[in-house]
């Protein structure tokens, strides 16, 4: 008896944990434009981006803004949710990468 309820106890975590793991990775649509920014902010103030790549970034945020306006006009879809949710983690990894990329503003 033992054994059986140690299972069931393993089998509910294995399905709770992953779950569980996920939803603290979620950011709210605002929660995710605000770090957006902030990453550029920080990134051209300790200089790990020059200003033509801040520019780029902050132009590429700026027009995903306005497609998530446009879409959003009617209620987003989703379709259009993943869409934004795709462009949003490109946005995110090209700030990663430039950040990174060694060239500093001082040199």
């Amino acid at each position: 008896m033992k054994i059986a309820s140690a299972l069931a106890a393993a089998a509910t975590l294995a399905v709770l944990v992953p779950s569980a793991a996920s939803a603290q990775g979620w950011q709210s649509m605002n929660q995710r434009k605000t770090n957006i920014e902030r990453r550029i902010d920080m990134g051209v103030r300790n200089g790990a981006l020059t200003r033509g790549e801040a520019s780029r970034l902050r132009t590429r945020f700026a027009n995903l803004q306005r497609l998530e306006w446009r879409y959003s006009r009617n209620g987003l879809t989703w379709t259009e949710r993943r869409d934004l949710d795709r462009r949003y983690n490109a946005l995110s990894d090209s700030i990663r990468i430039q950040r990174h990329d060694r060239q500093r503003r001082w040199r």
